[in-house]
């Protein structure tokens, strides 16, 4: 059965390779395996995304309370004040379009627009409204030549001119649509106060719950074509919270919150395709974000991107139907 004997010198002269193997083995066998590794690696991760998640949330519903309270001054006054407080917005707003659709932009680029947004809000304040929409189309044509003339920068040629034009017709029409659904008259008995108090809190729901319900829920992409992120879910949860929202606001205002609901589903649809247009440039320029105001979370214009179109939408609603607005 054995070989020999085994002597006391032959056990006690090799002590430290049978600790040593006896140690090792321990070790490894306490070493997690493969798939223990990959299961805590998958729950760093997780965890690292859901705190992105979070973060990300409450930079969105700061922004939008941001928002509404430095607007909240100008719009209680309305008249001259707005409409300075219109001017500083968006001669922003025109600064970061001209500088991601014109890489080659000179000072006449960016004179233009604002020379022409001072001039349109002025008339438009005097009452002169028809001049004003005239004057929007002659800027933008002027604007559309001095591109194409000039050339160079991301976007050459005529395609160059179309987009400086079009960015005259995507910032100037809002700020006169903004404007006239405000009026003149001060005070939170306004009609032109409660409109905008209705639009802000039922985009500011529509958005921070969107992106919390689409982020946690997940499922079947919107367009992922024009925005990867933008889900089914999201979109669900944006119109269940502004409606709900636009029911509270309308408590608040003091109208019906049934019509708070049918004001409020409009509202998102507007705002969701005011949000997709902009993404659908964004990914055409191949661009992320329109400029870098908001560290981390894009522009100005990456901000209100919804409420540009929606202004526009409503003040052609009201227009059309004087008596479409409870408080008028």
């Amino acid at each position: 059965m054995f070989c020999g004997r085994i002597s006391a010198k032959m056990i006690c002269g090799r002590p430290y390779r049978f600790f040593k193997t006896a140690i090792g083995a321990l070790v490894i066998s306490q070493l997690p395996t493969p798939k223990k590794w990959l299961k805590v690696m998958g729950g760093i991760t997780e965890a690292t995304a859901k705190k992105s998640r979070w973060k990300t949330l409450g930079v969105r519903a700061l922004s939008g309370l941001v928002l509404m309270a430095i607007c909240g001054i100008p719009i209680y006054f309305g008249g001259w004040v707005w409409a300075v407080f219109i001017v500083i917005v968006c001669a922003r707003v025109i600064y970061e379009w001209v500088r991601m659709t014109d890489t080659g932009a000179g000072n006449l680029a960016f004179a233009l627009p604002w020379a022409g947004l001072l001039a349109v809000m002025a008339l438009a304040q005097f009452g002169l409204w028809q001049q004003a929409l005239t004057s929007v189309l002659f800027i933008g044509a002027i604007a559309t030549y001095e591109r194409s003339r000039r050339g160079g920068g991301r976007q050459s040629g005529r395609g160059g001119g179309l987009w400086a034009g079009f960015g005259i017709l995507y910032v100037l029409l809002p700020s006169l649509a903004m404007l006239w659904l405000r009026g003149d008259v001060a005070g939170f008995t306004a009609p032109g106060f409660a409109i905008f108090l209705f639009i802000v809190v039922v985009v500011i729901a529509a958005d921070t719950f969107a992106y919390l319900g689409g982020s946690t829920i997940g499922g079947p992409k919107l367009v992922p074509n024009i925005s990867p992120n933008k889900t089914w879910s999201g979109l669900l949860s944006g119109f269940v919270f502004g409606a709900l929202f636009g029911a509270l606001a309308a408590l608040i205002i003091g109208f019906s919150p049934l019509y708070g609901v049918l004001f409020a589903l409009p509202i998102v649809v507007f705002a969701v395709l005011g949000d997709l247009l902009e993404s659908m440039i964004k990914r055409h320029l191949k661009v992320k974000d329109a400029g870098g105001l908001i560290p981390g979370h894009g522009g100005l214009l990456d901000r209100i991107d919804s409420l540009l179109l929606i202004v526009v939408v409503a003040a052609g609603a009201l227009l059309l139907w004087p008596n479409l607005w409870p408080l008028a």
